[in-house]
């Protein structure tokens, strides 16, 4: 593996599941205090635009890991509005 994969591979790894810890912190917590609903929506929006942007260059690693992302920034939105109603 070339320096330029290893770089590629760990950007998109770190990148892809970004929102895993906020994730855990919202389910263990059920407090929304910490989390910026504005910035969740900007980086769900620019994920969105990766994936168009993989698709317009039929880049399948593009796709799949902003579709993950994508959902993971979803599945935090949801959360946040689920436990800030309470």
């Amino acid at each position: 593996m070339n320096l330029a994969s290893f770089v590629g591979i760990a950007a998109a790894l770190l990148t892809t599941f970004g929102f895993v810890p906020q994730i855990v912190k919202l389910l263990r917590t059920h407090k929304t205090d910490g989390v910026s609903s504005v910035m969740v929506i900007q980086i769900a929006t620019g994920l969105l635009f990766w994936i168009i942007y993989g698709i317009l260059r039929s880049d399948s690693i593009i796709i799949i890991a902003n579709s993950i992302g994508f959902l993971l920034a979803a599945l935090t939105l949801i959360l946040y509005l689920v436990f800030k109603s309470r």
